[in-house]
């Protein structure tokens, strides 16, 4: 193999595979209009310091090939007439983001592009949207991509803060760790992992409006995101002694049930006021979704040195793999039942070797029999799921690219078999909730964005009815609720 030439991952193999194709979208909002000539300045100066971002795929789709990028070929500029858009500058942005989605990728480049669209939006002052595919790298080598990138709003001269994770003393979702036979042994008698894995595959969820189905890998799809406080999250765990991503999951719940019984309130036509639904959901409905797992020693986003750095045990590319998690769907009373329910069904994966097992067997698969053999169960595993859920880690404080400086970060992907997809951001002090969807299954993902909203300040609300908050803990939004 030439010098120029790196073979891909049996991971990122599989994610080029057909019927895995995915790409990862990333819309980032700006506080200022954006100036493309600073964007391709910084492209000329830097992407030929990246590998993998100036590597083309080879035409076997096995290695790849260090090629000479034209950055011009890479940013898109549409031009944009205000006037016409007028006041409908987040459906403008939304309709050029879902058509990108039936846009493939040219494979004779670098597998990226950007596209920046000088639109205001209710959140933004213009959008840019970072489009690439998804056997580039998983969410924590694009995460610290852009943080090497970008520097501080209020510091230009300082690199971003990176968030400092520690892993649960009892986790075990690392690769390194399954050299410890007796771990080994001990994640097999208690987790079951084989039955669970076969169960994963082969089980599938009840048919809701939220499954989606092999057609909803090639249908275009739409983004929506919600702009939720993360002091909010972090008080909400605080209070409950759980975890962040515990308050994510229990806000899903809850957010999922209140879509599927239609939970937005109905108007009597009679007196012309608000009732709650009815429960509509079926008893006994299955419900799951694939949660992305991280499968470094070292959790969190990483310096991207430290990611490209050779033998790194938290190295660029896509060390990951799913755990499926069965989700608590039906009407609560109380909305920290859904809470108490997440807490309860995380506990039992910490100590799961699921994931880096069922990593391991993939990666087999692929370097034994071919991609397109381990895609084909990778995306069976999908198809039987309803939805996927991924959280990452942001920057701590606001970030500025040159002179840029950035509202939000909302990441998502598309090419999957299922119709739902969440993921969930946190930036400064902000929790970004990304959602992508298959319209043609769920028509409106702006009802689940209000759904995930409504669920987090009801929470909130219920610690305020036990006693359990203070009034200067709650925040203006649900003071506003209440009154």
């Amino acid at each position: 193999m030439a010098k120029e030439e790196e073979p891909l991952s049996p991971m990122a193999r599989m994610f080029q595979s057909s019927g895995t194709d995915y790409c990862t979208v990333i819309i980032v909002g700006f506080k200022t209009k954006i100036n493309p000539d600073v964007i391709l300045d910084d492209l000329k100066q830097n992407v030929s310091k990246h590998p993998r971002i100036s590597s083309k795929l080879a035409e076997d789709g096995t290695r790849w090939i260090k090629t000479q990028v034209n950055v011009e070929d890479h940013v898109f500029v549409p031009d944009i007439d205000p006037d016409e858009i007028g006041d409908q500058g987040d459906k403008f942005v939304d309709d050029y983001i879902s058509r990108l989605t039936m846009l493939p990728l040219d494979r004779s480049r670098p597998l990226w592009d950007i596209h920046i669209l000088n639109v205001k939006t209710s959140d933004a002052e213009a959008i840019g949207v970072i489009r690439s595919h998804h056997s580039l790298g998983d969410g924590m080598s694009r995460m610290s991509l852009i943080m090497a990138c970008t520097h501080k709003s209020s510091d230009p001269e300082a690199l971003p803060t990176i968030p400092i994770l520690k892993r649960h003393p009892e986790a075990l979702p690392t690769i390194p760790i399954l050299k410890r036979r007796e771990n080994v042994s001990h994640g097999l008698r208690n987790t079951g992992w084989f039955l669970s894995s076969m169960f994963a595959i082969y089980a599938t969820d009840t048919e809701t409006s939220l499954k989606g189905g092999a057609e909803a890998e090639s249908n275009a799809k739409r983004f929506s995101h919600r702009i939720v406080s993360l002091d909010d999250v972090r008080l909400i765990k605080d209070i409950m002694d759980v975890t962040i991503n515990d308050v994510l999951l229990g806000v899903t719940q809850a957010a999922l049930s209140r879509y599927l019984n239609g939970a937005h309130d109905e108007t009597n036509e009679n007196g012309g006021t608000s009732r709650p639904v009815l429960n509509n959901i079926p008893c006994n409905i299955r419900v799951r979704a694939g949660v992305l797992v991280n499968l470094r020693s070292e959790i969190g986003v990483q310096p991207l040195a430290d990611m490209m750095a050779k033998d790194s045990k938290c190295r660029w590319g896509n060390l990951i793999n799913i755990v499926v998690l069965p989700l608590s769907i039906g009407l609560e009373t109380d909305p920290l039942v859904y809470l108490s329910k997440a807490k309860s069904t995380m506990d039992q994966k910490k100590n799961s070797l699921h994931a880096p097992i069922l990593y391991l067997i993939m990666s087999f698969i692929v370097s034994v029999f071919g991609a397109k053999i381990g895609a084909a169960l990778f995306n069976r595993l999908l198809l039987s799921t309803t939805a996927f859920i991924s959280n990452v880690n942001g920057p701590t404080e606001e970030i500025s690219f040159h002179g840029h400086p950035i509202a939000y970060i909302a990441p998502s992907v598309y090419g999957h078999a299922q119709a739902l997809l969440i993921h969930f951001q946190s930036y400064a002090d902000k929790m970004v909730i990304s959602i992508a969807v298959d319209p043609t299954i769920i028509p409106d993902p702006h009802k689940l964005c209000d759904a995930m909203e409504e669920s987090l300040k009801s929470m909130k609300i219920a610690l305020l009815g036990k006693g359990l908050l203070i009034n200067e803990q709650v925040s203006v939004r649900v003071n506003n609720m209440c009154n």
